[in-house]
């Protein structure tokens, strides 16, 4: 069974799309768990304005398109530890919990 611990850094700044616009991904703050590796990441558009999205990569690195499921302690600390490397994003999520 895969151990648990910091995630495989992915570079940042990098670019991102959707149909309704696009920009750079700037923050991640990623986990990697038992079975999937949970990331929340901060979406800077090119139009200006801001995202946060909630995501998950398989182990072996390929994005999901399902919703990102946080299934243990052990996810929750982990994220939260990785948050500490990503200011914005850790601004807005105290934000978004008060």
């Amino acid at each position: 069974m895969p151990t648990t611990g910091p995630a495989k850094r992915r570079p940042v700044p990098r670019p991102f799309e959707f149909h309704w616009g696009k920009g750079q991904i700037t923050e991640e703050a990623s986990f990697s768990g038992r079975f999937t590796e949970p990331a929340i990441q901060l979406l800077e558009y090119d139009e200006g304005g801001q995202g946060i999205r909630f995501c998950y990569y398989s182990l072996d690195g390929r994005f999901q398109r399902s919703p990102m499921m946080i299934d243990s302690e052990d996810s929750l600390e982990g994220l939260r530890a990785a948050l500490r490397s990503a200011p914005k994003l850790q601004a807005l999520i105290k934000k978004l919990a008060s």
